[in-house]
């Protein structure tokens, strides 16, 4: 995947974060996603992480399969290309769920190991320093996400925060594409993007914003216009 043509803003959407009021429902549960697909696809949405830390590989394939539905779907009947969905940590489930990457962490599979399960699909890899991210430069990936860029409230246990200046020294350390993560919002994603990232993954400022996420999503898409 080319610098030039990764999309701008890189939504991750967080099980735990979206589905808390209707998880024990699975028909609740598969319309939420659904729902979220469609609109964000409507929106602009042009690549969408999983996020599923807690549930078994059966219930996240079933989410997966819903989720590659609704985007297929959205595509056909919009005139849209189809959205590029990427599984969070879960490689073995990539191309059975008709899915087109994975995204692993420093403690996940390997992005080798995770490489082999997904050939040809897209692989990006999470990292927290500059010595993590030359190593990640020389792995088999398609992009390398850095962060956190700030504080951060979608983790439990986050690592220290790099800020600007961190992905301005990612930026000089690849030439892969570079996905800036962790607390960016609309008000600051304009300096992040202006740092060096080719991307911003934002969680909680479209998914737990005051905003819907297609309202959120709009904002964000109109920085980089």
């Amino acid at each position: 995947m080319e610098r030039a043509h990764f999309p701008r803003l890189y939504p991750i959407l967080d099980a735990q974060l979206v589905l808390r009021a209707v998880e024990s429902d699975p028909q609740q549960r598969r319309e939420r996603l659904e729902g979220l697909v469609r609109e964000l696809a409507e929106a602009g949405v042009r690549i969408l992480q999983y996020r599923n830390k807690r549930d078994a590989d059966a219930v996240v394939l079933e989410d997966a399969r819903a989720m590659k539905e609704s985007a297929r779907r959205t595509a056909e009947r919009a005139g849209l290309v189809p959205m590029r969905l990427i599984l969070n940590d879960r490689p073995a489930l990539v191309a059975e769920a008709g899915w087109d990457g994975v995204h692993v962490g420093q403690g996940d599979l390997s992005a080798g190991q995770a490489r082999l399960l997904v050939g040809n699909g897209v692989v990006g890899l999470s990292t927290h320093n500059h010595v993590q991210l030359m190593a990640a430069d020389r792995e088999p990936v398609d992009y390398i996400a850095v962060g956190p860029v700030f504080t951060t409230v979608s983790k439990s246990n986050p690592d220290p925060v790099i800020g600007l200046e961190g992905v301005r020294r990612a930026r000089g350390l690849t030439t892969k594409p570079l996905v800036a993560i962790g607390g960016i919002t609309r008000e600051t994603a304009g300096s992040v993007y202006e740092a060096g990232a080719d991307s911003i993954a934002v969680i909680a400022a479209i998914f737990g914003a005051p905003l819907t996420p297609p309202e959120a999503v709009k904002d964000f898409l109109a920085i980089f216009k």
